[in-house]
Parts: structure tokens; sequence; C-alpha cells
């Protein structure tokens, strides 16, 4: 299985964020899944590549062009998909992956969920997310969904497209299943 990574790309966070963003690389490379990511070499982005390459996996990078020019693109790639733009990157991303986990992040991760989340509900695919939600980083984005949902601003139920997996053993699960 391809599994899309959205995530952050700052390194100044939570070191239990890149503890758990190790363990997945590695449970992904040991069960033969491939992780698709940006392509940055910074951040939960570059730990995850890294720790699956160093378990014998393989990684897609889809890398915009100004990721290239800044010098960033990651050295733990097998393939390298340049792209011009973030919304190249992200129907690319779409194109690439059978499954997503969205691992702690900013405003780009929110953007790629929400592309994934948007198009799945309009019938693009039938592909999910699954938040995971270390230290209950996306309690408050779980608390939104909740709210929308509660005004009516959902069609259906949001779980359809998005998981929450709250421990590792969660995660694989939502993966696999």
């Amino acid at each position: 299985m391809k599994i899309g990574i959205f995530c952050s790309a700052n390194d100044n966070i939570e070191p239990e964020f890149f503890q758990k963003t190790e363990e997945l690389g590695k449970w992904a490379a040991q069960n033969g899944h491939t992780i698709v990511f940006g392509g940055c070499n910074m951040g939960l982005m570059e730990c995850v590549a890294k720790a699956a390459k160093e378990a014998g996996g393989m990684t897609i990078g889809v890398v915009p062009s100004k990721v290239e020019e800044r010098g960033r693109l990651s050295d733990h790639l097998d393939v390298h998909i340049p792209c011009a733009d973030l919304s190249d990157r992200k129907q690319l991303l779409m194109l690439q992956s059978d499954t997503f986990v969205a691992l702690p992040g900013g405003i780009g991760t929110l953007d790629e969920v929400f592309t994934v989340v948007a198009s799945a509900t309009i019938g693009y695919h039938a592909k999910r997310v699954v938040l995971y939600n270390i230290n209950g980083f996306w309690d408050s984005l779980i608390s939104l969904l909740d709210d929308l949902s509660g005004k009516g601003m959902v069609r259906g139920e949001w779980q359809r497209h998005i998981a929450v997996a709250n421990s590792f053993e969660e995660l694989t699960h939502a993966i696999e299943g």
C-alpha cells in the first residue's frame, strides 16, 4: 500500500512527534508499504522518509520546484516526482497514495487534509485520511468538525472520510482496516 503522509516540515516541535513519526516510517517499511510525502528534508517529512529508508522501505517524494530551488530536497527518495506548485503536489499525492495519514502539522497539512476529504465527499475517490492524534494534537480540529456537523454544515458523517487514531495500534488498524 502507498501511504500518503501529511505533516510538518518544522524541526522545532515536540520530540515525541518525531519519535511517533519514526515509528510509523519503520512500521510502514517493515510491512511492505511505501511512504509518499512532500519530498522535503525538514521536520517530520524528513523523519518519516529517513525511518522508512533505514528500515528497507521505499519512498516517493512529490516535490514542488520551490522546495528544490531552496535546496530542501530529501536525500531519502527512491522516486522523485517534480511538480510546479502546491496544487500540483496535492493532486499528485492523491494519485500516488492509497490512503493518507495526517501527522502533526500546520496550514499546509490542513490544506492537504481538506483537499483530500473534499475530493472524496464529491466522489472523486474513496480514500480516507487518518488523523494521528499524538498527545491530542488534533483535538481542536475534531471539535471543529463535530461543531460543523452539529450545525448541519457537513453532509453525512465526517468520520466516513476522516478517521482518528489516538494510539499507534489504532493508527495501524486504521491504515490496514
